[in-house]
This record gives C-alpha cells, structure tokens and sequence, in this order.
C-alpha cells in the first residue's frame, strides 16, 4: 500500500440537532442492543452514544493528517476511494483531541485497552470501502472493533466470509458499532457506495492490538 498525503474538497454537510457542545460519551451505554451473527461472531449497536457528535467531525475534519492510500487489486494499483489516518498508542503518538475518552470508556466495558486508532473518511457518496475484515485482528480467535460514526449517515452492511446474505445497519452521528467474537475472521463489512449520501462521513476506529489473557467479550 502506497499513502499520499491528501488535500481535502470544500466539503458540505449538516450538523445534527443534538451534534454541538462538548463531545461527551454514555457510559451506561444504554439502548445497546446486540446483534447476533453466526460461527460466534456478533455486533454490538448502541444509539446516540455521543453527543457532540458534530464538533468532534469538525475538529477531526480540520486538524489530522489525511492520506490517500493506493492500494494492489487484478495487477493494477488504483486510488482506494476514501481518506485515512492510522496511529499507534496514544502513549506513541499523540491521538487528536477528544478520542482518549471513547477508548477508555470502551476499555472499561470490554474489559481489555482500547489502544490502536484509526479514522476514515468518506468525503461523498462514491467514497466507499469494498466487503473486508480487519487485515490485523481476522487470524485472531476473536477480536473486537468499535466503530463511532461521524457525519452523514451511510449504510454499514455485514456479510458471511465468502458470501451470503448481509445484515443492514445505519449508523447515524453518534452512534457505535462494536464487532466482537469471531466477526473479523468469519464476516466482512463494507461501506458501499450512495447516491443518496448528503454529505461526507467519517468513522473513529478503535480496537486493542492484541487479545489480552482474561480480557472480557462483551
């Protein structure tokens, strides 16, 4: 994989009603539901967990260091249609303002540190990230992955390794997604793309570098 460093469009999106203030977690995690997959692997969505959804978008959008990456695909080496950004431990590099709160708290329930991030953006609707599992954490027994949206709203789809059919969800600003168990070695996910995207999205990943001796699976 190649990585370039990427000047951004003049992006235009609308912020939600409750999307300013201070960005600030629920630590009781209330309304979360558990989604239930096959082979062990499952999705934990929880619903307006942030608020001040908008502001940490903003602050994000404006200070990290957006890459486009290349990517290999039948011979050829294409553009892959979305921004990112990677960093190590916050202890390595620091982390940009307002994520250290969402790891911990996600430490706290899942009982293991949340200590890798990374950020992806989709700057409109031909932004889109093809059917995967985490190149990392898939030949691990299980592994977890949160997943805070940011933005617009795009469709997050989830699928059997090799095929079948997907499981649907929507994750608006603010909302969290958690895949556990065996999701990364035995499902895929994506974000295809949309023609009815109203802006651009940006997702917050995090998840622990490796599976801790005791760590709780949700």
């Amino acid at each position: 994989m190649v990585s370039l460093p990427a000047t951004l469009p003049d992006l235009t999106w609308q912020g939600t009603l409750l999307g300013h203030g201070e960005p600030a977690i629920d630590p009781s995690f209330g309304g979360a539901r558990r989604v239930e997959l096959t082979e062990g692997a499952w999705v934990d969505v929880v619903p307006g967990w942030l608020t001040g959804a908008d502001t940490l978008f903003a602050t994000l959008l404006d200070t990290v260091a957006w890459k486009a990456h290349e990517v290999p695909m039948y011979e050829k080496v294409v553009a892959e249609p979305r921004l990112s950004a990677w960093w190590g431990s916050a202890s390595e590099q620091p982390w940009p303002e307002g994520v250290r709160p969402l790891a911990a708290a996600l430490g706290e329930r899942y009982g293991t540190p949340f200590d890798s991030l990374g950020a992806n953006l989709y700057r409109d609707g031909t932004d889109s990230v093809a059917w995967h599992g985490d190149r990392v954490l898939r030949e691990q027994p299980d592994a977890l992955v949160a997943v805070v949206s940011l933005g617009s709203t795009r469709r997050f789809l989830l699928r059997p390794k090799g095929g079948g059919a997907s499981v649907r969800l929507d994750p608006a600003p603010g909302d969290l997604l958690v895949m556990g168990g065996s999701c990364q070695r035995t499902w895929q996910h994506c974000v295809p793309k949309s023609a009815a995207a109203r802006g651009p999205r940006l997702s917050v990943t995090l998840r622990p570098r490796s599976r801790r001796p005791g760590a709780a699976r949700g």
